[in-house]
């Protein structure tokens, strides 16, 4: 938790919007914030206690280092929190180290190039978006709490709960767009849930008012299709309310045509929920070769379709997949993994500056 002292840590979310970034760091910080004295800044988490401050008041209370660190570490993960990053390290000359996280898997535009470039340290989220980044120190992937995911004990009575029709669910998570392939998962589920008549298909999440006509445009082709009172768009599910529907369902599928890393499918997975997904993002590493889902070529509905069928038609298949993806939420992309790949960052740098110091 903060104190008047100088903080070790300084972690920022400067967004008004909750985003996947945004998801990421409140997971993360809500296990810093017990570990460090650490200083939060911009716009508050739902899981973070730790009362956020202004990018002023944080730059303040790094002017000095605290007394069991040569320097603060800022760990940044946005364009404009970068740059603030720099003008309180090469501007004002306060003893700040930078650590920022990179999910992307594309080349990124000149500024956001050079600003990546003047950071002390790069963690990368998976080995594709350490091939774009310079400085990467660590490929620490993103960790899902197992704790707060966990597989239900009845599936069928865990839908039930939810209140959805039919015996069993098939849901993609996500901002309602066409970069997340909802059109194409209103595609597959058009063509695929004739043949698994229990199943109900939910979409999770927001519309912006940008892509309102978008989203009317799949409600008329869910209703040309006469399918909707089973292909529902649900809105944002309540964040405490997640990890059951999650649990309750036989299937997650995630069909977007670019995703940084995304979370949706470990959270699934943790759930014990197997997956389909597209191969982009960290996507095709979460799947162990088969263990816990299937993965498709980006855009192709045939092999979505597919992906689907062998699944629900299979449930042999589908309770393996099951116990797999929770071994892997657990094994290798947990929480607690992500916290110590973190942490050896942190200390990396904090042990070369001390060594540093010693030597001169």
């Amino acid at each position: 938790m903060p104190t008047k002292m100088p903080p070790e840590l300084v972690v920022t979310n400067l967004n008004r919007n909750f985003t996947g970034v945004s998801a990421t760091i409140d997971q993360l910080l809500r296990f810093q914030e017990e570990k460090y004295n650490l200083l939060f800044s911009g716009a508050p988490l739902p899981a973070v206690r730790s009362k956020p401050v202004s990018i002023r008041s944080a730059i303040a209370s790094s002017r000095q280092a605290p007394k069991s660190r040569p320097y603060v570490l800022w760990h940044v993960r946005r364009n404009c929190e970068m740059f603030w990053a720099l003008v309180a390290r090469d501007l004002l000359k306060l003893p700040i180290k930078t650590v920022f996280t990179s999910a992307a898997i594309r080349r990124h535009s000149a500024f956001p190039r050079y600003l990546i470039s003047r950071m002390d340290a790069v963690i990368a989220t998976s080995p594709k978006a350490a091939s774009f980044v310079p400085n990467v120190m660590a490929v620490v992937p993103h960790g899902v709490d197992t704790e707060r995911f966990q597989p239900a004990e009845d599936r069928r009575r865990a839908w039930q709960a939810t209140g959805f029709p039919g015996t069993g669910g098939i849901a993609t998570v996500g901002r309602v767009r066409p970069e997340k392939g909802t059109d194409l998962f209103v595609e597959t589920m058009i063509h695929e849930l004739p043949k698994h008549p229990g199943m109900t298909a939910l979409i999770i999440g927001k519309t912006d008012v940008k892509f309102a006509n978008f989203k009317a445009k799949l409600e008329q082709q869910i209703a040309n299709a006469g399918l909707s009172d089973r292909i529902l768009f649900t809105g944002e599910i309540p964040k405490k309310d997640l990890p059951n529907t999650l649990a309750a369902l036989s299937l997650l599928v995630a069909l977007p045509r670019y995703e940084g890393f995304g979370m949706t499918p470990l959270e699934a997975m943790a759930s014990g929920t197997p997956v389909v997904v597209s191969d982009t993002g960290a996507y095709a590493t979460f799947l162990e070769n088969g263990k816990s889902g299937l993965l498709v070529p980006i855009d192709n509905l045939n092999k979505a379709c597919d992906a689907v069928d062998t699944i629900l038609g299979n449930p042999t298949l589908a309770d393996s997949l099951a116990l797999g993806a929770r071994e892997t939420a657990e094994s290798s992309f947990s929480i607690t993994r992500e916290l110590e790949g973190v942490e050896q960052v942190y200390q990396q740098l904090w042990k070369e500056e001390s060594t540093l110091k010693a030597a001169a």
